[in-house]
């Protein structure tokens, strides 16, 4: 079976999967039942009636059937996934520490769970319990030490550039985005807000991937996923839910794609390597030459010819991260941004502005050679 990319595939999640290539995927977001065992209807005060979850494919007859059903679908997902892809899995205190049992089972490894916290949950009528205010998500890689997506500079863009924390406060699915059939009752009974996914697919993906969505419902997946510029694939059995979702991502149409607009990822992370002995070979620094460290000049240390550094205080030797390390007691450090030259007019500067000078160079196209 071909990729069916940007398609919902109506079916069995597990059936469908099989079918599809082994490791294609780059993410996976899965929304499976919770098994929520819901015994008897549920009332408000004002005795109208709570419309809970209580659609056929959210019941199991036991616990091991429901755990069954957890490992055949994680069990696809683990097939059609890349090594480099990882697996989001949401779900309540009724299903998410059997699933996530199941995961690690499996193999997976987990990165990250992450609370939704609902900042308008539906309150607890009964009075019998706290009101439940939170799901749990998952976040796995394929194995323990696979590489993995992980836009941390996204992360702290899209929270005013503080480091996205784990506890997510979001608001549950409602007013327009609510989606609704002619009569105004709810098209899915678990909706979840595109909030939601935006923040997951934009922390662990790129423009281009494919994400795949095994219990696509009404298609939020496959609507951000559209608008940030990936490809989808989701995989429904019931009609209705796919009337739906597909109305939805049909009425979408993303801003154009621009490179430049759309990749998040830490350009300093993705720029070309180059070592601290290509500022010697290159002229930009000179052996023998004096760096400072943190603009201390009491902190000293002599450029070897081979590029490590020699401290003029205790001989101590290595590479500009090395020593930075060294003199900083152990912690880590980035030599690049610690370490200062002198220039022409005994001004301090990072060693930091010529690897990016060195980088522009090399970006230069080269001038032909003209014999003539």
């Amino acid at each position: 079976m071909e990729l069916p990319i940007d398609q919902i595939i109506q079916g069995d999640c597990i059936d469908v999967l099989a079918r599809l290539p082994e490791r294609s995927v780059d993410l996976i977001f899965a929304d499976p039942p919770y098994n929520l065992q819901l015994r008897q209807d549920l009332w408000r005060p004002n005795m109208t009636k709570v419309d809970a979850v209580d659609d056929a494919w959210d019941r199991f007859d036991s616990f091991a059937a429901y755990d069954a059903f957890s490992r055949a679908w994680l069990t696809a997902c683990r097939r059609v996934l890349k090594e480099t892809g990882s697996l989001w899995v949401i779900g309540s205190y009724h299903n998410i520490y059997r699933v996530g049992a199941a995961m690690q089972d499996l193999g997976f490894w987990i990165l990250n769970d992450a609370v939704w916290i609902k900042t308008n949950p539906m309150p607890n009528f009964r009075g019998v319990r706290f009101t439940n205010a939170h799901e749990t998500l998952i976040w796995a890689a394929k194995a323990q030490g696979a590489r993995y997506t992980f836009n941390h500079h996204a992360m702290k863009g899209l929270n005013d550039d503080l480091q996205m924390r784990s506890d997510w406060h979001l608001p549950i699915c409602s007013g327009r985005e609510r989606i609704r059939t002619p009569d105004g009752a709810k098209v899915h009974s678990t909706q979840k807000p595109e909030a939601l996914l935006y923040r997951a697919l934009l922390a662990s993906s790129q423009p281009g991937d494919l994400v795949l969505d095994p219990f696509f419902g009404s298609g939020a997946t496959g609507a951000v996923a559209k608008k940030l510029h990936r490809r989808w694939i989701g995989i429904e059995r019931e009609p209705d839910y796919i009337a739906a979702a597909q109305q939805r991502i049909d009425a979408i149409t993303p801003a154009p794609f621009d490179a430049a607009t759309f990749d998040v990822r830490d350009q300093k992370r993705i720029q070309p390597r180059i070592a601290f002995g290509s500022l010697l070979e290159q002229g930009l620094l000179l052996p023998g030459q004096v760096i400072y460290f943190q603009r201390n000049r009491q902190q000293a240390a002599h450029i070897k010819p081979d590029g490590r550094l020699r401290l003029a205080a205790d001989g101590f030797e290595g590479s500009i991260h090395q020593v930075g390390r060294h003199l900083m007691g152990g912690s880590p450090c980035n030599g690049w941004e610690h370490w200062y030259f002198a220039d022409a007019n005994d001004a301090l500067h990072p060693v930091e502005e010529l690897r990016a000078a060195l980088r522009v160079a090399m970006a230069r196209p080269r001038e032909a050679n003209n014999h003539d």
